[in-house]
């Protein structure tokens, strides 16, 4: 099938349920959608592009669908898994082909004239480093609790003595699984100054001071489109490990928090962002971090839907509604 008009590029794994509901949107203003997981490349997906002096241009096709790449309207790029290789591979050829895949189909889909994204996989990138994330913030007139990053036990041990209570949280979201292959997560969890030994020297650590926070707050940003909400009913410091216990509840954003938000997003060249807020006794907002690429399909639908047409806004005309 080949589509007529420029479609939107969802580049995403199959059980991306956020992207479902974007797609959908898409599909009931019948704005063409081509779903794409470099996934499945090079397996099912065929890729031919040209460069010359007029700039890229070719096709990409999908075990459904043909994609003129000179003709994208606009790329939302969510939760895409890595490209494949042929198994019958040794590890240092199989390693070599996914890396040249990598490069090859990730810079063409990165490359595409004219389109709009959101977000750039490579805004995505340098958004997703957290010492950047808090300095930024900093920069954007957020207060930001204090935070140590380091593998120096002793120097972790008197930043927790001095700013108790203190909490530890992973730098990033990597996958990790124990032994028979069960998918674990590493939580943010409480830490006191005997708890910190020398083995935190094998790698870098974040440290932070715990906001005594009433509340959290999920601002979900998409452009000049806001949408906080705030989270109550968590029995513990994190509240994704409580859904069950949570009630959501929409706020106004205050004129100061909107500002950062927008600094923040210009900065990173972001459109889209999920912003993590302690709330305090005395109403300051405290920001944790911004997913560039975070998840908010889990709320109620009222909070869902402006979410999504906003989403879809950008993606169909370039800007949020």
């Amino acid at each position: 099938m080949v589509l007529g008009g420029p479609p939107v590029l969802v580049v995403t794994r199959l059980d991306d349920a956020t992207a479902d509901g974007v797609i959908t949107e898409l599909n009931r203003r019948r704005v063409p959608v081509v779903r794409l997981d470099p996934g499945d490349f090079p397996m099912e997906i065929r890729l031919s592009t040209t460069f010359d002096s007029i700039g890229p241009q070719g096709t990409l096709v999908t075990a459904s669908r043909t994609l003129a790449l000179g003709n994208v309207r606009s790329v939302y790029w969510r939760r895409p898994t890595p490209c494949t290789v042929d198994r019958a591979m040794d590890d240092q050829t199989a390693r070599w082909a996914v890396e040249e895949a990598r490069y090859g189909l990730g810079g063409i889909l990165a490359a595409l004239p004219g389109a709009r994204y959101l977000n750039h996989p490579w805004r995505n990138r340098d958004a997703e480093h957290k010492p950047a994330q808090l300095a930024t913030a900093a920069a954007c007139g957020f207060t930001v609790p204090p935070t140590l990053i380091t593998n120096d036990p002793d120097r972790a041990r008197t930043f927790a003595a001095d700013h108790g209570p203190v909490v530890y949280k992973p730098l990033r979201e990597t996958e990790y699984a124990d032994g028979t292959g069960r998918a674990l997560t590493v939580w943010m969890e409480d830490v006191t100054p005997d708890q910190i030994d020398h083995r935190i020297r094998h790698t870098a650590h974040l440290f932070q001071q715990r906001v005594r926070k009433t509340a959290d707050i999920r601002l979900t940003a998409v452009g000049d489109h806001l949408t906080a909400v705030r989270i109550d009913g968590s029995p513990g410091i994190d509240w994704r490990r409580h859904y069950d216990h949570l009630t959501y509840t929409p706020v106004p954003v205050p004129p100061e928090i909107a500002k950062g938000v927008r600094g923040y997003l210009d900065a990173f060249r972001l459109v889209f962002g999920a912003f993590d807020f302690g709330l305090d006794h005395d109403g300051v907002w405290h920001l944790y971090e911004c997913n560039p690429n975070g998840q908010w399909a889990w709320f109620p639908d009222h909070i869902i839907r402006p979410v999504t047409r906003a989403i879809a806004d950008h993606l169909q005309h370039g800007a949020p509604a």
